[in-house]
């Protein structure tokens, strides 16, 4: 009995292990890649993180506030 055992069976057995649980492996834990569907700032931030994109978006105030202090005399 030799049995070739390749990638798709592999593959189709863990389709059918993951089925047993209730739950795909596919659908498990996928981050939101709406910008408007996120609604928790912390999502946020880590999502903009991974994309390079400023955010929160500061104002070219907030930007020159950052930059110059001010100088006590």
């Amino acid at each position: 009995m030799n049995k070739e055992r390749n990638r798709a069976w592999r593959r189709f057995k863990t389709k059918m292990k993951s089925k047993r649980g209730g739950q795909s492996q596919d659908s498990k834990e996928t981050p939101e890649k709406n910008w408007k569907l996120m609604y928790i700032r912390s999502e946020k931030l880590i999502r903009a993180k991974q994309l390079g994109i400023d955010y929160p978006i500061k104002t070219s105030r907030q930007i020159l506030d950052d930059e110059q202090p001010l100088e006590d005399k």
